[in-house]
């Protein structure tokens, strides 16, 4: 009986607001380092992402509305996402590497240097730092040749730390240990095993951590009642302060809030009264969001976050299937070929799966995300009028923002606060 290749993708996504330690504990790992007979070759970055921002939004969007589950939170990490999709992509080819380009929203020529020139501007400021890190890991089974030209332009475009294993339970631990390390062990385990038919693992990290620009003072903290679309009231513990920067669109109001440095920022929307979280989701596109974080009002803003701790779990294959992402599931059409061949069988996608955790308080946001990918071988400024307010006392869409470029790299709503 013929096998397909399992190829697992991991793209770990970690926010923390909180004074953090990124470099954790020194890690073991018992694989073998190939980054000593690879080197990367010099890539020249872009100044200007602009005329990339607002397809990255777009798809943003797409895979948050994709996602999105009516009447239950939702936290998605569509960067992290994108990145690990991205990474894969450089080893398809033909119809499925159309179809992930087509959902992606660019091709690997334009992924490739955007991420490249995204990632070399990340800022690394005392009170807000944003790191992304890369790692492949291959099995040194000898049914599994990996193509080196694939290595390589991992390599050189998003500095990929690249390691051969036996995949046994030692790989486990050191892919877990590299894992837990890059997001200063936010998220200690990842994987419970490693499949026989596995033949890779990709992994993306990106850490943040940031402190509000202003933090909330013990006397702007107090109990109130957060509402649920169903009626339910929750008591909770809402923080309240003025802001200066307002959002509108024909359904929904909201406001950003700032972590220090200004280049990044929490954004709410708060659907108007009559119009339900899924209703307004289905509403949004990219190009509406891109500009709405472009141009926002400088207007006075009363404001009430709750605070609030929600996690979510989600095998999402079946979301990039329905946005257009077949082929690379397909056991037997599959296109790989550019990652490396079997002597088995086909390489194909068998899983996605996607896993996230956010924690918003006085200090700052902690949040955490994980995407796992597996392939098997079995098979103009307004001037103030009035003071507005924006209480987010009930069911509302929330993001992490990175202003300069006006991505949404963290995208969810919050529909009850004590899940």
């Amino acid at each position: 009986m013929k096998k397909r290749i399992s190829l697992i993708i991991i793209s770990l996504f970690l926010v923390c607001a909180m004074a953090v330690n990124l470099s954790g504990c020194a890690m073991e790992v018992q694989a073998m380092d190939l980054m000593e007979g690879i080197t990367s070759n010099a890539v020249k970055a872009s100044d200007d992402l602009s005329a990339q921002n607002a397809d990255v939004t777009d798809f943003a969007i797409r895979l948050f509305k994709a996602s999105e589950q009516n009447g239950k939170n939702t936290l998605v990490s569509p960067l992290s996402v994108l990145c690990a999709l991205a990474m894969t992509a450089n080893g398809a080819e033909k119809e499925t590497l159309e179809q992930m380009e087509a959902v992606l929203g660019m091709t690997t020529k334009e992924l490739n240097p955007y991420l490249y020139s995204y990632m070399k501007k990340l800022s690394q400021e005392e009170k807000h730092k944003l790191n992304l890190a890369n790692s492949i890991w291959f099995t040194d089974d000898k049914r599994f040749t990996v193509n080196q030209n694939f290595l390589q332009t991992n390599a050189d475009y998003y500095g990929a730390d690249i390691y051969k294993a036996p995949f046994n339970e030692q790989t486990c631990k050191d892919i877990n240990s590299w894992v837990k390390q890059k997001t200063d062990e936010m998220i200690p385990k990842i994987l419970d095993r490693i499949p026989q038919d596995a033949v890779m693992y990709l992994v993306n990290a990106l850490a943040f951590e940031a402190e509000w620009a202003v933090m909330y003072d013990s006397f702007q903290v107090s109990e109130d009642v957060f509402t649920k679309e169903d009626g339910t009231k929750q008591d909770v513990e809402f923080m309240y302060s003025s802001e200066d920067v307002w959002l509108e669109d024909e359904k929904a109001t909201g406001f950003m809030k700032y972590y220090e440095g200004g280049k990044y920022a929490f954004a709410a929307l708060l659907p108007n009264e009559g119009v339900s979280v899924s209703d307004y989701i289905a509403s949004l596109n990219g190009k509406s969001l891109n500009k709405l974080l472009a141009k926002p009002q400088n207007d006075t803003v009363q404001t009430a976050i709750p605070k609030f701790e929600t996690e979510y779990d989600v095998e999402m294959s079946d979301i990039l299937k329905g946005m257009g992402i077949t082929r690379a599931f397909d056991p037997d059409h599959a296109e790989f070929n550019r990652l490396g061949t079997s002597k088995v069988d086909n390489i194909f996608i068998s899983r996605v799966l996607h896993k996230t955790f956010i924690s918003v308080g006085e200090k700052g946001t902690k949040a955490g995300a994980a995407t796992v990918v597996e392939t098997k071988d079995t098979g103009a400024p307004i001037a103030p009028q009035e003071t507005k307010q924006v209480y987010l006392d009930r069911s509302f869409v929330y993001m992490l923002v990175d202003c300069e470029n006006n991505i949404p790299f963290f995208i969810g709503t919050m529909m009850d606060i004590e899940k």
